[in-house]
């Protein structure tokens, strides 16, 4: 069951009208099961009825949640914390790092903005930040490992880069790196989890976030950080008081905080179940219908390769273009074009029926399994009338080299 789904899966979308619609922005906002209506309806129900007590059911939900990213990490014993940001998870590892001892965190110029944002703000206030080139994505992971020096506490990086769906290869072998040198890895897997089948297990040592907004289908606030065995002893400094939730009944004092082991140190605080019992409702989804990692990767490939052949049979006019580069094989879950005329092209295939995204000179185009070739066959119509209208309507910018 490789070929075109949205027969199959498209029924089940109904409150999205995903047979209807145009979603190509499948990279960001998926269109969520009509079952995960039913989880928030469930997540009332349980409130109501049991009010404070809820938290019973709540936290077995949260177990569901983990038990679902388990199977996309390919890491059934994996420790996950839990959390409605991936920025609140990694503010809690960064808060466990020696930065005193080691003040040096080395990453990509091609992060996502929580990493990005963050760091750049942690530099202003005195900690070294080095960024590499993220392009070669080839040779990213070796040079990343080359930077790596006595001083530096972590080095962060992405499993596939945001921007351009590009997948970064040899994780293991920066994960090695780091070992040598006493640092920690931390790799964002949110743009792999759902369209790249990523092994969590392959890299032991790594601390691993991400979460479900993305082709997962799970909406906000499902997020986790896999907590590798020698997470024992960190001790973040922001912590959550989830975080001896256990332990509630034990006596405390101000100057002594204790914390439990595993992923539970890296918890937070109160928070809005609902998101868990949504994303149970959707886990258990793709559980029924045999969405595993290597089938979602295969439709992904496949409708990647009908939009690029389709991208490269139009006259574009030099106003667009797509890294040849790379072969399919290396790329995630969308089609990145280039070109400087990127929001006014969102814009025009919105105008058209079509939903995209543009980041900087960037239009980005995201196929999902409930959408059918006949669909994405339009959406490229719609791009190609778009850019035949811009060509005619007034002389613009053609992308520097193009014929």
């Amino acid at each position: 069951m490789t070929g075109d789904l949205a027969a199959y899966l498209a029924p089940h979308y109904t409150m999205f009208r995903v047979s209807e619609r145009l979603l190509l922005t499948g990279h960001s906002h998926q269109a969520w099961p009509d079952v995960a209506l039913d989880g928030q309806l469930e997540a009332f129900h349980d409130a109501a009825l049991g009010v404070d007590a809820k938290w019973a059911r709540a936290m077995d939900k949260a177990e569901e949640v983990r038990a679902g990213f388990r199977r996309v990490l390919d890491d059934p014993a994996a420790e996950l914390a839990l959390g409605s940001s991936t920025h609140e998870l990694v503010i809690r590892f960064l808060s466990s790092l020696p930065l005193g001892d080691r003040p040096r965190l080395v990453t990509s110029d091609g992060e996502f903005h929580t990493l990005r944002r963050q760091l750049s703000r942690l530099a202003e206030e005195g900690l070294e930040v080095v960024r590499v080139p993220a392009e070669p994505v080839g040779s990213l992971s070796a040079r990343l490992a080359e930077a790596v020096d006595d001083r530096t506490a972590a080095v962060l990086v992405s499993a596939v880069m945001y921007e351009t769906a590009t997948i970064v290869p040899e994780l293991g072998t920066l994960a090695d790196a780091c070992d040598r040198r006493g640092a920690q890895l931390l790799v964002d897997a949110y743009h792999a989890l759902g369209v790249v089948p990523f092994s969590a297990a392959a890299i032991p040592s790594a601390w691993v976030v991400g979460g479900g907004y993305k082709y997962l289908q799970l909406g906000e606030g499902n997020c986790f950080l896999r907590v590798p065995p020698h997470a024992a002893r960190f001790r973040p400094v922001i912590t959550g008081w989830f975080a001896e939730f256990a332990d509630l009944a034990a006596e405390t004092g101000p100057d002594a905080v204790a914390y439990p082991p595993g992923a539970q140190a890296f918890s937070g605080a109160t928070y809005d179940p609902t998101s868990h019992y949504r994303a149970a409702r959707v886990f258990g989804f793709f559980a029924e219908h045999g969405l595993t990692p290597d089938l979602l990767r295969l439709v992904s490939q496949r409708q990647l390769a009908r939009l690029t052949a389709r991208f490269d049979a139009m006259d574009t006019g030099g106003l667009i273009s797509r890294d040849t580069g790379t072969p399919l094989a290396g790329v995630a879950g969308f089609l990145a074009l280039r070109s400087p005329h990127a929001a006014r092209l969102r814009d025009g295939l919105t105008a058209r029926g079509v939903l995209a995204d543009s980041r900087g000179h960037m239009l980005r185009l995201g196929p999902a399994p409930y959408l059918s070739d006949d669909q994405l066959d339009t959406a490229m119509d719609a791009l190609e009338a778009e850019l035949a209208a811009m060509r005619a309507n007034r002389p613009i910018a053609r992308i520097s080299g193009a014929a």
